[in-house]
């Protein structure tokens, strides 16, 4: 049996991507307001829930088409929001450049 020829493949990503792209767009969204909050000192435990959800999300999907480097800051992310406690305001400046970098890297793939 033949393998699929790989302009099939990086045609069926491509069409996955447009599908989903909204959900990654949401998803890095949810760590900017994660990050507003945080800021002012407002983050519940919710939106630390959810800011993890999504980074944890975000580290599979962007890795399945291949934005290795989105993985890897996703990860980073959900690091920062995973656990009980709040994270540290001290880490507000990486979780912001965390956040534009995916952001970049969504909004580039296209």
């Amino acid at each position: 049996m033949a393998g699929i020829p790989q302009q099939s493949m990086t045609e069926a990503l491509d069409r996955l991507w447009t599908q989903f792209r909204p959900q990654m767009e949401e998803r890095v969204a949810l760590l900017e307001a994660a990050n507003r909050a945080l800021a002012l000192d407002k983050l519940s435990k919710d939106q630390r829930g959810e800011a993890n959800s999504a980074a944890h999300k975000l580290a599979g999907v962007l890795g399945t088409f291949g934005l290795t480097k989105g993985t890897v800051l996703a990860r980073e992310a959900e690091l920062f929001y995973s656990g009980d406690a709040e994270p540290d305001p001290d880490s507000l400046p990486r979780l912001e450049e965390i956040a534009r970098e995916l952001k970049a890297i969504v909004t580039s793939r296209k």
